[in-house]
């Protein structure tokens, strides 16, 4: 349940404070830190958004019993990452220093997530293989990597860190569901 909830409590905190901010934001070109900036108006539905993401995550992780700990732990710990961007929010202009640092331990310990949680054995579920984690981790490290390219270079930002996050936020529910599907398959050959 937790796994399902994150993208859509995600997806849905931004698309909420967007429509609050009105159009002076302008979701191509800044972030969703802005939306949880002090004195924005989508201000508490961001960050209980936020909240409400890292609860997910813990939630997920905690539960998340095929995979190996290592994974699980950086699944925690970007669930807590959630909730030091919350206590630690962006200004409403120019950039923190601390802010964006608890936002980049986030994104990294989301993208590794996948690979430090591969299982071992024959019976692993297709989620926690060693070819979709690699594949999940490389294309959340490449949308990282295009979010601080458009950042820099004063692009699209918006679009890039809505596409990482919601990768960062699809995959564990991903691999719960292969998990899952993975056990039904089980039970029905012990049965058959």
């Amino acid at each position: 349940m937790s796994s399902g909830c994150a993208p859509l409590l995600l997806a849905g905190g931004w698309a909420i404070a967007a429509r609050l901010e009105g159009p002076a934001y302008d979701p191509v070109a800044q972030t969703i830190s802005v939306l949880g900036a002090y004195g924005a108006e989508g201000f508490w539905v961001m960050t209980g958004a936020l909240l409400a993401l890292g609860v997910c995550h813990l939630l997920t992780a905690w539960g998340l019993r095929p995979a190996a700990l290592a994974g699980r732990v950086a699944l925690a710990g970007g669930g807590v990452a959630a909730f030091a961007v919350v206590l630690l929010p962006a200004p409403t202009s120019g950039g923190s220093l601390r802010h964006g640092s608890v936002a980049a331990v986030g994104f990294t310990l989301l993208a590794l997530w996948p690979v430090l949680a591969v299982g071992r054995g024959e019976a692993v579920p297709w989620g926690l293989r060693l070819a979709p984690a690699v594949g999940a981790t490389v294309l959340m490290v490449v949308g990282a990597l295009w979010f601080f390219f458009e950042a820099n270079r004063q692009g699209a930002p918006g679009v890039a860190e809505r596409l990482v996050t919601c990768m960062q936020s699809v995959w564990p529910f991903v691999v719960v569901t292969s998990c899952v599907l993975s056990r039904a398959d089980d039970e029905a050959r012990s049965a058959g």
